[in-house]
């Protein structure tokens, strides 16, 4: 059974390289029955796509295209309705990804983002974000 989106129980963390730490996320999130993660730093690519599933969960993820990518995932517990969002003002550059959960309860419904914020990022990419930030809401 899936709680209302006031209750859901969420978690988020840096992972900085999720690699090495897969089985512990997989393991806090079911022992501790989060229904949304967001993870920033996943350092994932194309290689990685059956070892990064956590069962029960839907996984959404952003990779990084070129070169070692910091990359950013969420997971949503199955039975909560959600769908990644498609946004206008995407940007390559902009490691961002977006999802939409419905409420059961109501006809509501909660919009979740994720973002790395790389050191040193220039303005137009901050502004690039601020932009999809604004379509998101």
């Amino acid at each position: 059974m899936t709680r209302p989106v006031a209750q859901q129980k969420c978690l988020y963390t840096n992972a900085c390289s999720l690699g090495n730490k897969q089985e512990e996320l997989e393991a806090t999130v079911l022992l501790e029955n989060h229904d949304v993660v967001a993870v920033t730093e996943t350092w994932w690519d194309d290689s990685r796509n059956e070892s990064v599933a956590i069962d029960d969960c839907k996984l959404f993820r952003r990779d990084r295209q070129e070169g070692r990518g910091e990359s950013v995932a969420i997971y949503i517990r199955k039975g909560i309705e959600c769908e990644e969002l498609s946004l206008k003002n995407s940007h390559e550059q902009v490691e961002s990804l977006w999802v939409t959960v419905r409420d059961q309860g109501s006809k509501g419904s909660l919009v979740i983002g994720v973002y790395y914020r790389r050191p040193g990022q220039t303005e137009p990419v901050d502004e690039a974000f601020f932009l999809q930030l604004q379509e998101a809401l």
